[in-house]
């Protein structure tokens, strides 16, 4: 009994640090208010900063950063993603807002992809591109073991995590809308929108259901939406990848 209530803590601290890697935050302004609305990156000054709402979000600070940049490519700014066995992101807390209706609208273009990640095991859970959704909901109704990650994510990082996370993402080899948990944690779904070196190169357009594709992945109705992020990683296939991320949007 004892040695099983160890390494339960041990999962636990292992998911918890996981979690919490948004709360290491690095540039942006903490102070800044959530954002009423999404900024069109091609709206931006290429070779200027992110609007003060976006933060940086780092896995751990002993990974190497991803370096996101806001560049001139094709007549447009857009931000382009380097990664180098690195793995960090960008989050953009929101003014919540309901999720009916809401429609999730981006491009991005892969200009390479990861052939050795697979999403469904931790030690290679990579990916040229990701766009993740936060989402508000009521964490009693989740089992004590997540509500225990959930107090002690808090406890380590003041500050508290999402309800749940849809997460959108380049594969390298599962099929289009395969819907993935996390293999750290059952409250982040991801959803297979890309996959494998098809249309590498090329600008993929999308447009999500978010609702919808919340009671898909989760089986429940979705609370409000809360924040946004994207994520290009490669440090658990020590690889090396570059991306372009254009305009994200939230339409009704």
């Amino acid at each position: 009994m004892k040695n099983s209530k160890v390494l339960l803590r041990a999962s636990l601290l292992s998911m918890t640090l996981f979690l919490v890697s948004c709360a290491t935050l690095e540039v942006g302004d903490v102070q800044a208010p959530p954002a009423e609305q999404v900024v069109k990156f091609s709206g931006l000054q290429y070779g200027g900063r992110l609007p003060k709402a976006w933060q940086v979000w780092r896995i751990t600070p002993q990974k190497n950063k991803t370096e996101y940049s806001l560049q001139q490519y094709e007549g447009k700014t857009v931000l382009h993603a380097s990664s180098d066995t690195a793995a960090s992101g960008l989050v953009l807390p929101l003014k919540p807002r309901d999720a009916e209706g809401q429609q999730l609208q981006w491009q991005w273009k892969a200009l390479d992809y990861i052939p050795s990640a697979n999403l469904h095991e931790s030690s290679r859970d990579d990916a040229p591109l990701r766009i993740l959704v936060a989402f508000d909901g009521d964490k009693t109704k989740l089992p004590v073991r997540d509500q225990m990650v959930f107090e002690m994510a808090k406890i380590v990082s003041g500050h508290d995590l999402p309800y749940a996370s849809l997460m959108y993402v380049w594969a390298a080899k599962s099929p289009l809308e395969t819907v993935i948990s996390s293999p750290r944690t059952s409250r982040i779904k991801m959803i297979v929108v890309n996959s494998g070196g098809d249309g590498v190169g090329v600008w993929q357009h999308h447009r999500r259901d978010l609702a919808k594709d919340f009671q898909m992945a989760f089986s429940e109705a979705p609370g409000k939406i809360i924040g946004l992020g994207l994520l290009t990683d490669t440090d658990n296939t020590r690889t090396q990848v570059n991306a372009i991320y254009g305009d994200i949007e939230l339409k009704k």
